[in-house]
């Protein structure tokens, strides 16, 4: 059975770990997936990202999941934007803002995947897929 929407799958996996105090979670290879990582990565939302191959030849990443001090995540939600049953595509003046700059939204466009202050910078839209804060 296909899975309908792997990054869901993807964000639930990262919640399910944050919440048993995981610091690995391994997540199915994608190419959209190891974009949306590095992103995270460069935020400092996760530690470290690796892919790997399994005995059964499949691809999967290991993501490293970030904690402060306080053993706290830095991670304090995930919410899938732009799912496969209702797409949503903004311009650059509809890009969604949170009043925290704590916040991030990550975008699909036609320059690849970004973060919503890149596209603003580079006025460009597209479609939102996924919100971190």
């Amino acid at each position: 059975m296909s899975m309908v929407d792997p990054i869901a799958d993807m964000l639930t996996r990262i919640r399910n770990a944050i919440m048993a105090r995981h610091e690995t979670v391994d997540i199915p290879y994608s190419n959209i997936k190891f974009a949306i990582s590095k992103i995270l990565k460069e935020e400092g939302y996760i530690r470290n990202y690796k892919t790997f191959i399994d005995e059964s030849r499949k691809k999967f990443m290991k993501i490293y999941i970030s904690y402060d001090e306080t053993n706290t995540s830095v991670i304090t939600g995930l919410r899938r934007l732009s799912k496969p049953g209702r797409r949503v595509y903004v311009k650059v003046d509809g890009i969604p803002r949170l009043k925290t700059r704590l916040s991030l939204v990550v975008l699909s466009t036609s320059k690849g995947l970004m973060t919503d202050r890149n596209a603003a910078k580079n006025k460009i839209g597209g479609e939102p897929l996924l919100l971190v804060w």
